[in-house]
């Protein structure tokens, strides 16, 4: 009887901590889709400056690598079904293939990226830092030859127009996420959340 009991408990333990876990990834991603249409659209390039890549970042410091790349991973699926949550409120497999679509993926190895230097160092900011830079530079990569092959352009000025004028604007991004999203964490972890 006991034995049963202990089950029981167990099991409704884990099935509240379940649930919490995918409100929270639920929340995370809603609010990738309120940032990621949120864009600025720059006249010398196809690419736009979005607070998306400040969403996962947020996203990852709160969630870790796991549950954070999960929920992006939502969030383009949600795009790719055709809600206009990408820049400028497009949406759809188009986008994805068209000039920015290298981005899109690339955001992927950065969550992993930047949430596995998060996650083991979990007290060192300068490695956070270090962490979000070489997952941009990966997501750079992505985009910067997904850009050349659909803009027909070389490397260096798919580069020139994709990545260099967005490096200031990123790196202030990583330093926002770096002050807030811990701030944030904190009393999410206090409540049970995460």
């Amino acid at each position: 009887m006991e034995t049963n009991s202990t089950m029981k408990k167990e099991s409704n333990e884990n099935s509240i901590r379940n649930t919490k876990v995918i409100a929270i990834i639920g929340l995370m991603t809603a609010l990738t889709c309120i940032m990621g249409p949120l864009s600025l659209p720059l006249p010398f390039s196809p690419v736009p400056i979005s607070l998306t890549n400040l969403a996962i970042y947020f996203t990852i410091y709160i969630l870790g690598t796991k549950r954070g790349t999960i929920s992006y991973i939502i969030y383009l699926l949600i795009g790719f079904a055709g809600l206009p949550v990408f820049s400028a409120f497009t949406s759809g497999p188009a986008k994805l293939l068209g000039p920015t679509g290298g981005y899109l993926i690339g955001f992927i190895p950065m969550a992993v990226i930047a949430g596995l230097f998060i996650d083991k160092f979990p007290k060192k900011v300068a490695i956070h830092f270090v962490g979000m830079v070489l997952g941009t530079i990966v997501c750079y990569v992505f985009g910067t030859m997904w850009l050349a092959h659909q803009a027909n352009m070389s490397f260096s000025a798919a580069l020139a127009a994709g990545v260099i004028p967005f490096i200031p604007g990123d790196i202030c991004k990583m330093i926002i996420a770096m002050i807030a999203a811990p701030q944030i964490k904190k009393p999410l972890a206090k409540a049970g959340l995460i």
